[in-house]
């Protein structure tokens, strides 16, 4: 189950990656993550990736040939489909990432090839040539694709079986369920008293009854 992200900003994914989940879900075997940094394929000088747009316009765009090499070069060692982050993409939701896991479960050796783009976009042709999707996670406009891969890579993962503990599962569950009612009650922890604001008694009772009750009282 492999990801490969395409990125002129290698470097941002460093630190999310080698950490908590992501990170033993690596070591486990259960997920690769690999990060590419398209600017070496590019064949220009001083390995550049971005040129002025036709027809006018503010901003840089993203060229084909790096890209193009890039892409082909990956598919070569990842027959997944390719992800575009795009804000005028389908919008990643739970359902979606659900789906995506499947695909990644049924057919573990495969996975996904993820293109951040950057400046005001890439290059049309390649989206028409080479990009099985478009994907947002949200409508907004990011700086990069960079924040978006990390979400997909981040959000389908968990779904995938191995990488979440009995009872992180367990939250995961309940958060999918809490995202399709769109409600979840309020949660608490240590310490009881906190600035003079107190737990609800009812949840110190033991009276598994009276706290379901509670709990569905005060959905949100």
């Amino acid at each position: 189950m492999r990801f490969d992200i395409l990125t002129i900003f290698p470097q941002i994914f460093d630190s999310y990656l080698d950490q908590s989940i992501l990170k033993r879900a690596q070591a486990k075997k259960l997920i690769e993550i690999h990060v590419h940094d398209i600017r070496k394929y590019s064949k220009q000088s001083h390995k550049k990736v971005d040129d002025i747009p036709y027809g006018g316009g503010a901003g840089m765009v993203m060229t084909p040939q790096p890209i193009y090499d890039a892409i082909k070069a990956l598919k070569k060692v990842n027959k997944g489909r390719v992800i575009y982050f795009s804000p005028r993409g389908a919008v990643l939701t739970q359902q979606r990432a659900e789906k995506y896991a499947q695909e990644l479960i049924k057919k573990p050796k495969t996975g996904f090839i993820l293109l951040c783009g950057r400046y005001e976009g890439i290059d049309e042709r390649i989206i028409e040539m080479l990009i099985d999707e478009e994907v947002s996670i949200g409508k907004y406009i990011l700086t990069g694709g960079e924040i978006p891969a990390m979400t997909f890579v981040d959000c389908v993962s968990r779904l995938i079986p191995g990488v979440l503990g009995k009872e992180e599962s367990h939250l995961n569950d309940s958060f999918s369920k809490a995202l399709k009612r769109k409600k979840e009650y309020p949660i608490y922890t240590r310490p009881r008293v906190f600035k003079n604001k107190k737990v609800p008694d009812v949840l110190f009772s033991g009276n598994h009854k009276d706290i379901e009750q509670w709990k569905n009282q005060h959905l949100k």
